[in-house]
């Protein structure tokens, strides 16, 4: 049989993991990146206008205080996109939101247009949703500060895969351990958030975003980030070898109604 000592020693071990993974929970740590592509301008503007009138006003009546709502450049024409990045307190929060936005009755006429389109003039042409879970380093999203009009602001959303899973966490290692974010930080990158993918199409993955006053101050950045020796000396580490097979940028443009 177990010690009195020992019961007490194991319940409080339980109690101080429940009490970080509460805490965890309420860090606001979970993102949500909705994804939708779209074909025609008739598209983009159905979508625009659901997202401007009746989604993002309804995210912030139950209690999502910032919604980032992105675009790809015009010049874009491959895949056209429109990025929205929900910040949420828990995981719960994404079950909770459909619950409520169902019986949101304000929501539900601001939005008609768009939820109850017919199945031959939909607003777009598929829904990509990507859940991620914030870096440590930084495990919060955070408005960049900008001096630009946002009409000139270039923001570039990184996707990062690596060969296994092994090599993955490597990766999120160098950002946190290796101190990579300090690095962006101290560079001034302005990121909005940095993250790991919990699901999604392209997996093990991560993701972050950075922000520029246009797209001349994000080469400027990069030219800075390397050619910075402290870049150097972490990238020439063996440790940090091969964590990326695939890398992907996308240029996108914070819309006006965007809390990013």
């Amino acid at each position: 049989m177990m010690s009195v000592n020992k019961i007490k020693s194991a319940l409080t071990f339980i109690f101080i993991i429940t009490l970080a993974f509460t805490a965890g929970a309420k860090d606001g740590s979970y993102y949500q990146l909705k994804v939708y592509h779209y074909k025609t301008e008739a598209q983009f503007n159905q979508l625009n206008t659901y997202l401007q009138q009746a989604y993002v006003p309804a995210l912030h009546r139950h209690g999502i205080k910032k919604v980032g709502v992105f675009a790809t450049l015009p010049t874009d024409t491959a895949d056209k996109r429109v990025y929205v990045f929900i910040p949420m307190k828990g995981l719960n929060k994404l079950e909770e939101l459909e619950h409520e936005l169902s019986a949101d009755q304000r929501y539900l006429a601001d939005g008609a247009a768009y939820l109850n389109a017919p199945y031959n003039t939909a607003p777009y042409a598929r829904i990509e949703n990507i859940l991620l879970k914030a870096f440590l380093g930084m495990p919060g999203a955070e408005v960049p500060s900008l001096k630009s009009p946002k009409a000139e602001r270039i923001y570039e959303l990184r996707s990062y895969e690596s060969a296994t899973e092994k090599y993955h966490q490597n990766k999120v290692d160098m950002f946190n351990i290796g101190d990579e974010i300090a690095l962006f930080k101290r560079l001034d990158f302005n990121a909005v958030f940095y993250s790991q993918v919990l699901s999604g199409g392209r997996m093990p993955n991560l993701m972050y975003m950075t922000a520029f006053n246009n797209k001349q101050d994000r080469d400027r950045h990069w030219d800075a980030f390397s050619a910075d020796p402290q870049w150097k000396i972490l990238s020439g580490k063996p440790e940090y070898k091969n964590n990326v097979s695939r890398n992907e940028i996308v240029f996108v443009k914070p819309m006006d109604y965007s809390d990013f």
